[in-house]
């Protein structure tokens, strides 16, 4: 395991009084993942900001993509008044962002203004529960992802005044590994690269993926949290470095009906507390699976359905799921098999699960959250795991199918025992809300399809 480059509170407080940063980004993950905050000074990050955190308003994580409140949550609302809460600085995460000009960024915990206690819903806090659970029971999980996007000639403003529609994707045709096309497109994929690792963020390699204008860049495994964290700075690394340079990329999960969806494979495994030895590795089990390992993975495929919203938490993801697509439709698990939800992969210490459900879109914080607590109810009520698949697991008939609309995801999870004993009520009403809400504002809009569809001919 890589460690990341660190920039000590100390070190970071030397660069302010220096004058090399001038500019703070105290940030936490919203309900959708994406980082929000505050830009602060420098001046008064050192005066006021470094020991007390600062105080944003708690309906940045009640809120729809657009930034409307919602109804119907009972961590915040009207009738109590939207309050703040507090963003302190958590000084293992403090990166220097060299693509925005003398900037710091810092990952914040959030925490009730009036008790100081971390607030449960917070997607940070969601999945820190979940690494705390592994904990007691004498686990360190350790937790990759690979995440897709597509890079488009177009800038966000274009892109907008043509609706999204008939946008020019970086290249012309499938570069799937391609060395040529990937050239041309290393003056962005390479400043992302370079400006990641700068930031503390390492890079394993990029490539060239399945759809017209996609790539992959894959990030050195770590800690659950730490490796979320560096999920949520990837995506905005990215979206920055391309608008910096007249570009843009989307991590929609399934931008182009006709174009291959992008994904969110998540990697993980469980180690010893201390960090040195790997549990789910063993010779002489089934497949070279410990029985810790077999019982994960039944917790995983167990869960998947009911935990679908975790990954998979827009009307848009489920456009993915398609047969043939690299996207699974199937909840089985196979050996090194791309066609199925799970994948065992690896050998030695680098034993470990592909889950390859999630799409680009999905909250690291939630899917890595759902992938653990998956995992540990497997373990906690010892489960059976059943034969690997082999085969092409789009047409197997015996293994369970992901939901194919949000609808059936809502349900799926609103129903769910099994999500309430590893979340809490409060979590998964949390969830729960968010989603009716993201089903609720795709039903009062009129889409293209529909104007295309009845406008004349009806």
């Amino acid at each position: 395991m890589s460690s990341r480059v660190q920039v000590s509170r100390e070190a970071l407080e030397g660069k302010i009084r220096n004058g090399e940063i001038d500019t703070v980004l105290m940030v936490f993950p919203d309900l959708q993942g994406r980082l929000v905050g505050k830009r602060t000074t420098g001046r008064f990050f050192l005066e006021h900001v470094a020991d007390d955190g600062t105080e944003n308003c708690d309906y940045l994580i009640a809120c729809d993509m657009d930034n409307n409140p919602v109804a119907g949550y009972t961590f915040t609302s009207y009738e109590q008044g939207y309050g703040d809460m507090l963003a302190r600085a958590d000084w293992d995460t403090v990166r220097i962002i060299p693509w925005v000009d003398r900037t710091a960024m810092i990952m914040c915990d959030l925490l009730d203004v009036t008790t100081g206690e971390l607030i449960e819903v917070a997607p940070r806090t969601i999945l820190q529960r979940q690494v705390e659970a592994a904990a007691a029971q004498g686990f360190l999980p350790m937790v990759a992802s690979e995440i897709e996007f597509y890079l488009f000639k177009d800038t966000y403003d274009e892109a907008h005044q043509k609706g999204y529609r008939d946008l020019q994707p970086h290249s012309p045709w499938l570069e799937d590994y391609h060395i040529l096309q990937t050239t041309k497109d290393e003056y962005i994929l390479g400043a992302i690269r370079r400006g990641l690792e700068a930031a503390g963020v390492p890079v394993e390699f990029s490539k060239g993926e399945a759809g017209k204008g996609q790539h992959e860049i894959n990030l050195d495994y770590t800690t659950a949290v730490e490796m979320a964290d560096r999920n949520s700075v990837y995506k905005t690394a990215a979206k920055e470095i391309a608008h910096l340079n007249g570009r843009s990329v989307s991590f929609m999960a399934k931008y182009d009906f006709n174009d291959t969806g992008s994904s969110c494979h998540i990697h993980s495994s469980l180690w010893s507390l201390d960090g040195t030895q790997a549990l789910f590795d063993d010779h002489h089990g089934p497949h070279g699976m410990s029985k810790l390992f077999q019982h994960y993975l039944a917790g995983l495929i167990a869960t998947a359905r009911e935990f679908s919203l975790l990954w998979a938490p827009t009307i848009n993801s489920y456009k993915r799921f398609q047969l043939g697509s690299w996207a699974p439709t199937g909840i089985g698990w196979g050996i090194d098999n791309r066609t199925l939800g799970y994948r065992k992969v690896g050998h030695g210490k680098g034993t470990r699960v592909e889950c390859r459900i999630p799409g680009s879109d999905a909250n690291s914080y939630f899917a890595f959250a759902g992938t653990l607590a998956g995992g540990l109810y497997g373990i906690r009520h010892e489960l059976p795991l059943g034969e690997p698949f082999h085969g092409n697991g789009y047409e197997a008939p015996d293994i369970d199918r992901i939901p194919w609309n949000l609808p059936d995801a809502i349900a799926l999870w609103e129903q769910s025992s099994i999500a309430k004993e590893c979340f809490g009520e409060a979590v998964h009403h949390h969830i729960l809300t968010m989603a009716k809400a993201e089903w609720e504002a795709f039903n009062h809009t009129v889409t293209d399809w529909e104007l295309r569809r009845y406008w004349e001919r009806i």
